[in-house]
């Protein structure tokens, strides 16, 4: 893949790259964020008690804990298997951001001291490898399919981008939990996984001696030429 020179950017191109970008990103606030934010705040408001639709005083009886909870499992052996972790989680597809945002209106009180009870320090660290190695928001996704041009290259990199950080964050919170004390099926499953990994990482590719052999008749050809 050639590239081009690369040259010590103008201040001019820096402050205008600077501001397209954060413009871009003004307008996302102002737009998807905040439409998002408000429905999150209407699915985590209402809900079903004792048969009747209405405003819920207790969020866990939300149409937002309904749809979250029916979720949450997959996330358990990541170690945050509460409905408001799977909802953050599905929410941050739409932007990263989200996933403060889907946050700020779950845990509206004391975000900070409410986040500390609801993850461990291990969780968090989980948490956070699976969101930020996880598929990329939707404007990402669309630029994949645009480079693709295909919707099975691009569910294929998806489904990969998200199979990788389940796996990251299962190892990570797994092996975490046996230096606080816990070993179990759980704890095997990850070594397991970690030195699948580790083989994936270190394995001869088997594509390269026929990558060898084709840049030599390359290079014959030309020779010849």
């Amino acid at each position: 893949m050639e590239l081009p020179s690369y040259h010590v950017p103008s201040m001019g191109n820096v402050f205008r790259a600077t501001w397209e970008r954060g413009w871009s990103f003004i307008k996302r606030a102002g737009t998807v964020i905040l439409a998002s934010s408000v429905i999150l705040w209407f699915l985590q408001g209402f809900g079903f008690e004792n048969g009747i639709f209405g405003m819920v005083e207790d969020n866990n009886a939300s149409l937002l804990a309904m749809a979250g909870s029916a979720i949450a499992v997959l996330f358990a052996p990541l170690g945050f298997g509460s409905w408001q972790a799977a909802v953050a989680t599905i929410t941050g597809l739409i932007a990263k951001e989200e996933v403060v945002s889907t946050f700020g209106v779950l845990y509206p009180d004391n975000l900070s001291a409410e986040i500390a009870v609801a993850y461990t320090p291990i969780a968090a660290y989980s948490f956070m490898i699976f969101n930020l190695l996880c598929a990329p928001c939707f404007a990402a996704m669309g630029a994949i399919k645009r480079e693709m041009n295909s919707w099975k290259w691009t569910l294929g990199a998806i489904g990969y981008m998200c199979g990788f950080a389940y796996v990251a964050a299962f190892i990570v919170y797994q092996l975490g939990s046996v230096a606080t004390g816990g070993f179990g099926v759980g704890s095997i499953m990850a070594i397991l996984a970690l030195a699948a990994v580790i083989y994936l990482m270190v394995r001869k590719n088997k594509f390269e001696e026929n990558h060898l052999t084709l840049r030599a008749v390359v290079a014959a050809e030309k020779q010849g030429g």
